[in-house]
């Protein structure tokens, strides 16, 4: 009888130990799924740092003043896409008019214009009787704006080309280069003058179209 009691209690203690294994598998299982997330948090952040995925959004502002100020638009530095003043070679002197190209766009020459003064110039020759009589008709590659400023001042410009005229001797006359040198006088006694009163001159070559010493 004492045998079978304890043969009857032995299934009943191992039914009451099995229970508990599954408790404990259940907790390896959770505990290895907590870790498996935890690492798969911290590998995502770690990989979001190094691409810049949490970096502070570019500030707009700082962006196009970054753009204004970097030398990539010509803008900035003169207001028109180029340095500021006028460059060597576009036909433009400071402070002066443009130069006229010619009617065709391929041309590199610019448009010439002629313009004569209607009043001879007659003045005595210095230390002689003798009297010179001239024509002359000025040369320009610049706009209307220099004859509409010899038109302006053509009696100060006349009275300050004959006074340079009546420099000229006998002995002048008899120079190969003379007419070439007046010529170049003229055109300085001219563009002083347009300088003077307008800021520019503007004429550029000095023509005689009629010439009488006598």
């Amino acid at each position: 009888m004492a045998d079978a009691a304890a043969a009857a209690a032995e299934p009943e203690a191992e039914g009451e130990a099995k229970p508990k294994k599954p408790i404990g598998l259940i907790i390896g299982v959770i505990v290895g799924i907590i870790v498996l997330i935890a690492g798969t948090v911290v590998g995502t952040l770690l990989l979001a740092k190094q691409t810049g995925f949490f970096a502070p959004p570019p500030n707009p502002e700082a962006m196009l003043e970054g753009e204004a100020g970097d030398g990539h638009g010509e803008k900035a530095a003169d207001g028109h896409g180029a340095p500021a003043g006028d460059k060597k070679g576009d036909g433009k002197d400071a402070g002066g008019p443009p130069k006229l190209n010619k009617k065709s766009p391929d041309s590199p020459r610019f448009e010439y214009t002629y313009f004569q003064l209607e009043r001879e110039f007659l003045v005595n020759l210095s230390g002689s009787k003798k009297v010179m009589s001239v024509q002359i008709a000025l040369m320009t590659r610049y706009d209307e704006r220099v004859i509409e400023n010899v038109k302006k001042h053509e009696f100060a410009l006349r009275s300050a080309i004959m006074d340079a005229m009546r420099l000229t001797t006998e002995a002048d006359l008899a120079k190969p280069d003379f007419r070439r040198d007046l010529a170049k006088k003229v055109a300085d006694v001219m563009n002083t003058m347009l300088e003077k009163y307008e800021d520019f001159g503007g004429v550029e070559e000095i023509n005689f179209t009629n010439f009488i010493v006598q």
